[in-house]
C-alpha cells in the first residue's frame, strides 16, 4: 500500500533528475566527448557560411562593378563549409544513436536487476503491466530524447551563442531587437513548461495503468471468453484507453501551443531585423552614417545579419518544440528512478547464520501478522512441524493459509512472534540458505520459455539426466513427455501455454521432486489434475515425502488424510488440530468441511 502511494508522488527536483541522467551520459565519455567536439566543429562550419555569403554579396555590389575574383572564392568557401558541416552532422547523429543505445542498455539492465532484488511485497502492490511499462515505454521515451533531442539541444546552444557573437561583430545596435524578443520567449517557455510537466507525468501514469489492465485481461482471456465478458472487458478497456488518450491529448496540446507563440515572436524579430537593417543600410549608403560608425552596415552585412538572426531564432523556436519531449522524458525518468530508488529486500544481518543443510524442524511461536496495520491476518499462531512430519493447513478462503507460507519463506516478516528452522530464528539465517531449505509447488504454475528438460532441472542444475527422468516418472509425466515428437527437448512457449494446465502442474511437481530441500511446501499442488492422476501423484508424493518436513495447503481434504497433523485455520487462528481421524471424531469445523465435499 505504501508503494502505491509513493508511485503517485512526483519527484519534483528537476535539477536532480537532470543530474542523474547526465551521469549516464558522462559515463560514456569515450563517445560523448568526441560527439561534443563534432558538434562544435560542425556548427562552427555552418556559422562560417553566412560570413562568406555576405562577403560575396558585397563583392557583387562593389561600386567598381562585380569583383568576380572575390565572389567565386567566397562562394566556394561557403559551399565547402556547408558540405563539411552536413557530413559531420551525419557522423554526430550516428555517434549519438550509439551513445543512447549504450545508456538505455545499462538503464534497462539496472532496472531489471533492481526488480529482481525487490521484496515480494513490491510485486503484490504493483500491477505487472505497469512494471513492464517501466522497462519498455518509459525507457524508450528516455531513449528518444537522448538519441535525438540531446543532440539538437547541443547544436542549438552552440548555434545561438555563435550567432550572437557574429551579429555583435556585424551590428551591435541591431542586437537590441533581441533584448526584447528573447526574454519574452524565455518567460513564455518557462511558464508553459510548468504547466506541461505535470501533464506529461499524468500521461506516463495513465499509460502504465493501461498496460497493467491490458496485461491482466490478456492473461485471463480464457476465463473472459468462458464467461462471455468480452463486451464488458472491452468497455472497461475503452475507459482506460480514453483516460490515456485524454492525458496524451492534454500533454501534447499544451506543449504544441508553445510552438506557434514562439514562432510568432521569432518571425516578428526577423521582420524588425529586416526593416531596421534596411534603414541602416540606406543611411550608410547615403553617407549619413560614417563608415567608422557602429551604425554603418553594408548590404552583405545586412544579409549576414538576417541569416544569423534566423540561426539565432531558429534554435529558440526548435527548443520550444523539443521542450515537451524533454518534459515527457523527465516524467518517464521519474518513474524509472522511482523503481531504482525502491528499497531492496532487507539485507541479511552481518552475523547471519549459514545453513548449508537444514534438518527440517520448523516452528511458529505466537506469530501475529497483517499485510496492513489495519487488517491482521494471523493472530498469535503457534505451529510445530517436527522433522520428517507432514503438516496440513486447511480452512476457508482468506483464513491465512497462504500467508503462513509467505512467512515461512520470509517473503514477509511477522509483526510479532518468532519463526524458527532447526531452532534458529529465520531472521538470523541468511535468506538464500533459508529459501534453499524449501521447495515449493504452487497452485499457479510457472514455466519459462525453453525445453521441458530445462524447466524440470531449473531448481537443481547439477542433476543428472537419469535423476530428471526419475523425477518425471514419479510425477507421472514421463510417459507424456516421451510421447512428444522431441521428448524432453520439446520447447515450451510462454508459461507453457502449448500444453494443458494439468501437464504444466505435473512438470512443476517433477521439478520439486528433483530438489534435495528438506522442507516441501505444497500449495494446492494437485488442484489442476484430474482425480485419477491425483491418486497416482499422491502415491508418488507419499514416497518422495519420506524424511521431509512437509506443509500442505489443500482444499481437497481427501489429499491430506495421511498428514501427521492437520491444522484448521479460521480468521487467522487455529481452531482445531489433530490427525484426520481425530478431527472427524470431534465433529467440529473440520468434520463439517470434510463431509460437505462428499455430499
Amino acid at each position: 500500500m505504501t508503494n502505491q502511494k509513493n508511485e503517485k508522488q512526483p519527484i519534483r527536483n528537476k535539477k536532480g533528475l537532470f543530474l542523474r541522467l547526465s551521469k549516464y551520459v558522462l559515463q560514456q565519455w569515450p563517445i560523448f566527448i568526441p560527439a561534443v567536439l563534432l558538434t562544435l566543429l560542425s556548427n562552427q562550419l555552418a556559422l562560417m557560411g553566412p560570413r562568406f555569403s555576405g562577403a560575396a554579396i558585397d563583392a557583387i555590389g562593389a561600386k567598381g562593378g562585380v569583383d568576380f575574383a572575390a565572389v567565386w572564392p567566397n562562394v566556394i568557401k561557403m559551399l565547402v563549409c556547408y558540405a563539411a558541416s552536413a557530413i559531420l552532422s551525419y557522423l554526430l547523429a550516428f555517434m549519438m544513436v550509439r551513445l543512447s543505445q549504450r545508456i538505455i542498455y545499462k538503464m534497462r539492465k539496472q532496472v531489471f536487476e533492481k526488480l529482481t532484488s525487490l521484496p515480494v511485497s513490491y510485486f503484490d502492490t504493483h500491477a505487472t503491466g505497469d512494471i513492464i511499462s517501466h522497462l519498455s515505454y518509459d525507457i524508450d521515451t528516455i531513449n528518444a530524447t537522448l538519441s535525438h533531442d540531446l543532440i539538437q539541444v547541443m547544436t542549438s546552444l552552440y548555434t545561438v551563442i555563435g550567432s550572437a557573437v557574429f551579429m555583435l561583430q556585424i551590428s551591435p545596435p541591431m542586437m537590441l531587437i533581441f533584448c526584447f524578443t528573447v526574454p519574452a520567449s524565455i518567460i513564455i517557455t518557462r511558464y508553459r513548461s510548468r504547466v506541461v510537466r505535470p501533464l506529461f507525468r499524468r500521461r506516463s501514469q495513465k499509460y502504465g495503468e493501461l498496460n497493467g489492465y491490458a496485461e491482466e485481461m490478456l492473461t485471463g482471456s480464457r476465463t473472459i471468453s468462458a464467461y462471455g465478458r468480452q463486451k464488458v472487458i472491452a468497455e472497461r478497456f475503452n475507459v482506460h484507453n480514453d483516460e490515456a488518450m485524454d492525458a496524451y491529448y492534454k500533454a501534447e496540446y499544451n506543449a504544441a501551443t508553445l510552438f506557434p507563440t514562439i514562432n510568432f515572436i521569432n518571425n516578428f524579430s526577423l521582420a524588425l531585423v529586416a526593416v531596421f537593417g534596411g534603414i541602416l543600410y540606406m543611411y550608410s549608403q547615403s553617407g549619413t552614417i560614417a563608415a567608422a560608425s557602429v551604425f554603418f552596415i553594408t548590404l552583405g552585412g545586412v544579409a549576414q545579419f538576417v541569416q544569423y538572426s534566423r540561426k539565432f531564432a531558429g534554435p529558440i523556436n526548435e527548443f520550444s518544440n523539443v521542450l515537451h519531449e524533454f518534459q515527457s522524458a523527465f516524467s518517464a525518468a521519474e518513474r524509472v528512478f522511482r523503481v531504482l530508488d525502491e528499497a531492496p529486500e532487507k539485507p541479511d544481518a552481518a552475523d547471519a547464520l549459514s545453513m548449508p543443510q537444514a534438518e527440517g524442524e520448523v516452528a511458529l511461536q505466537d506469530v501475529t501478522f497483517g499485510y496492513t496495520e489495519e487488517r491482521v491476518i494471523l493472530k498469535h499462531l503457534s505451529v510445530l512441524a517436527e522433522k520428517g512430519k507432514t503438516v496440513a493447513i486447511v480452512g476457508p478462503t482468506g483464513a491465512g493459509k497462504t500467508t503462513v507460507i509467505n512467512l515461512l519463506m520470509r517473503f514477509y516478516d511477522p509483526q510479532s512472534g518468532v519463526i524458527t528452522v532447526d531452532g534458529n530464528a529465520i531472521d538470523a539465517i541468511k535468506r538464500r540458505d533459508l529459501r534453499l531449505a524449501y521447495t515449493m509447488v504452487l497452485q499457479d504454475t510457472w514455466l519459462f520459455y525453453g525445453s521441458i528438460y530445462d524447466n524440470i532441472v531449473y531448481g537443481r542444475e547439477d542433476a543428472t539426466p537419469q535423476e530428471v527422468y526419475e523425477a518425471a516418472k514419479a510425477a507421472r509425466i514421463h510417459g507424456f513427455i516421451e510421447g512428444l515428437p522431441n521428448g524432453y527437448d520439446t520447447k515450451l512457449s510462454d508459461d507453457g501455454v502449448n500444453i494443458s494446465k494439468g501437464q504444466r502442474q505435473l512438470i512443476t511437481i517433477a521439478r520439486a521432486f528433483l530438489s534435495r530441500a528438506p522442507v516441501l511446501i505444497l500449495d494446492e499442488a494437485t488442484s489442476n489434475v484430474d482425480s485419477r492422476t491425483e491418486i497416482q501423484i499422491q502415491k508418488a508424493m507419499n514416497a518422495l515425502m519420506k524424511n521431509k518436513t512437509c506443509f500442505i495447503i489443500a482444499h481437497r481434504l481427501s489429499t491430506i488424510q495421511n498428514a501427521d497433523v492437520i491444522l484448521v485455520v479460521k480468521d487467522g487462528e487455529i481452531i482445531e488440530q489433530g490427525n484426520h481421524k481425530e478431527l472427524l471424531e470431534k465433529g467440529g469445523f473440520y468434520s463439517t468441511l470434510y463431509n460437505s465435499q462428499f455430499k
